[in-house]
């Protein structure tokens, strides 16, 4: 699937610099938008699903799918991050660092971690559930993390952690946009991590918040090819 929606997205972005759709102009109907395209409908949706939530696409229930009226520069600079995710294994590099860096860190907050804490944290997870999109599961996942790296005291390494996370954004928005179960994964690997930070086992702590980060790397490098 994530093929497919790539050859969309490419398709779509090559009607936009033709000239075909402009900033404000209304998609044809997905029937006829997928014929002319080549596309089944599916990888069609796929790809408007994802443009809608990278804002170059508005989708407007009981009326069509418009190009947003972003000035033209903006609209190709959203567009570019699937080109950053595929083409840029750079960031793979990056998520190697947060591989090393996160679980120390999330090891060092274990002994400071008390029973508020474990309560705010389970508390983070009831806002996320199957019906949560992708924006606000990535913007959980960057609180979430965010907090343990805080408890660690190490107001340094959590800045330096904060760098990794935006640096990995669109890679970790792409994932969920095209891995099939992607929250409920999230929120499985999150109480893994939450449950060893109450046992107190600074072991077991790092070992979950790698397997966790190692996920998203190990999508990223399938995705890569």
């Amino acid at each position: 699937m994530v093929a497919l929606t790539d050859e969309a997205i490419l398709k779509i972005k090559g009607m936009i610099l033709s000239g075909q759709l402009k900033p404000g102009d209304r998609l044809p109907p997905e029937n006829q938008l997928s014929e002319a395209l080549g596309l089944s409908r599916s990888s069609l949706r796929e790809a408007v699903k994802a443009l809608e939530i990278i804002r170059v696409l508005d989708v407007r229930r009981g009326d069509g799918t418009y190009v947003t009226s972003l000035t033209p520069s903006l609209l190709l600079d959203a567009m570019s991050f699937v080109v950053d995710v595929h083409q840029d294994a750079t960031v793979l590099e990056l998520f190697d660092v947060r591989r090393i860096l996160e679980p120390a860190a999330a090891a060092l907050a274990t002994p400071r971690v008390t029973p508020a804490d474990v309560e705010h944290l389970r508390g983070l997870l009831t806002q996320v559930d199957g019906t949560t999109s992708v924006d606000d599961l990535v913007v959980h996942d960057i609180v979430f993390h965010r907090y343990i790296c805080e408890l660690s005291g190490n107001a340094y390494l959590t800045r330096l952690l904060d760098t990794l996370s935006g640096s990995t954004l669109r890679a970790r928005v792409w994932r969920g946009l095209t891995q099939e179960g992607s929250v409920e994964r999230t929120l499985t690997e999150h109480r893994a991590i939450v449950d060893a930070l109450e046992s107190g086992d600074a072991g077991l702590v790092s070992a979950q918040v790698t397997v966790h980060v190692t996920g998203v790397a190990a999508w990223l490098r399938r995705a890569l090819g």
